[in-house]
């Protein structure tokens, strides 16, 4: 369908332009003729307007042959045809609409009047269909803009969606082979803290797959989470693994991506606690700042460690998903000093 018979505002917006072109060529009928305006404007304005129908055609002949694509030898023909024969058939309704005007008791002379304007109707008439032509194909460029400035964003939505994926499917290989790992361990030392370690690990997957199928989970449901994943490593570490919260109130409503904190969680307890011999507390924070919400996880660590060979993956994995998600609303900050590590996230808070 014509985009402007698909659309009542952009059709008025259309026949209101063509009335307009009407009562000017009206004007220059009177001028021309020596009409007076009544006899003028009954010519003009309903062969303009029947006009202004005649001239939606051409865009079909732009949809079929497109400008960068069609030879311009052929362009020129199909137009040069295609603008004679509307201009001609326009020129001969003229012709029996003056005729029916042309009764004793309407407008006698009109007949003889509309030979004498026959050039400009002619003329006035190639020049509207070209214009309609142009018309047309700057439409069409515009919606191929458009078109591909959404398949673009659409596009760009998708690498996302796929991105945080990836990303989300990084979290669970790397913790299941750690908690393997300790219910082996456990399975000789301790086969009741290894089937309590099951039984929670089979919870905590349990929730986490539910919660990590969805694009945003409140910040309480993120805390239980995390509540889940340190009773399953305290069982590990026993006494050696304490933790201390710090959570505002007004911050457990806020929206944050499922699996956000169990990255860095696991990162405190792998780079800090195990390197202690007599462990230490993991302090977990959030507050909302105005619009912001913080986040911190801090854990003490051992000022002899050797320093890492290569960033950890749970920490590029959470900044990923925060710059992928919030752009440069989000921030991450890393104070390393020689007793504690903290890692400080700052995000949207959202609702």
């Amino acid at each position: 369908m014509h985009p402007l018979l698909a659309h009542k505002n952009r059709l008025g917006l259309y026949l209101i332009a063509w009335v307009l072109m009407g009562v000017l060529l009206a004007a220059l009928v009177k001028f021309m003729a020596n009409l007076p305006w009544l006899e003028a404007l009954v010519l003009a304005l309903p062969l303009t307007m029947i006009y202004s129908f005649m001239c939606l055609p051409p865009w079909y002949l732009c949809r079929e042959f497109p400008l960068t694509q069609t030879p311009p030898v052929k362009l020129a023909l199909v137009y040069v045809v295609a603008a004679i024969l509307s201009s001609a058939s326009w020129l001969a309704l003229g012709k029996g609409w003056s005729l029916l005007l042309a009764r004793p008791d309407f407008f006698p002379s009109l007949a003889v009047q509309y030979e004498q304007v026959l050039p400009l109707f002619a003329g006035v008439g190639l020049m509207l269909f070209w214009l309609s032509v142009v018309g047309h194909y700057l439409v069409i460029a515009f919606e191929t803009v458009r078109l591909n400035e959404k398949q673009a964003l659409e596009l760009q939505i998708l690498a996302h969606e796929a991105e945080l994926k990836a990303l989300r499917a990084q979290i669970h290989p790397h913790f299941l082979f750690n908690s393997l790992n300790s219910i082996s361990a456990l399975t000789t030392i301790d086969p009741a803290a290894a089937r309590l370690m099951c039984l929670r690990l089979a919870d905590f997957l349990r929730q986490s797959l539910n919660l990590g199928a969805q694009d945003k989970i409140s910040l309480a449901q993120e805390l239980a989470l995390a509540q889940d994943f340190l009773a399953i490593e305290q069982i590990r570490f026993g006494q050696r693994l304490q933790v201390a919260q710090n959570i505002a109130e007004e911050s457990t409503a806020c929206e944050v991506p499922p699996l956000l904190l169990q990255p860095l969680l696991e990162n405190a307890i792998n780079h800090g606690i195990a390197h202690l011999l007599e462990g230490g507390t993991i302090t977990l924070e959030a507050l909302r700042n105005g619009s912001y919400l913080k986040l911190a996880v801090q854990n003490p660590c051992d000022p002899e460690r050797p320093s890492p060979r290569r960033a950890g993956i749970g920490l590029a994995n959470v900044k990923k998903r925060l710059f992928t998600l919030f752009g440069a609303d989000a921030r991450v900050d890393i104070i390393d000093n020689t007793h504690d590590f903290r890692v400080e996230l700052s995000l949207p808070a959202r609702p």
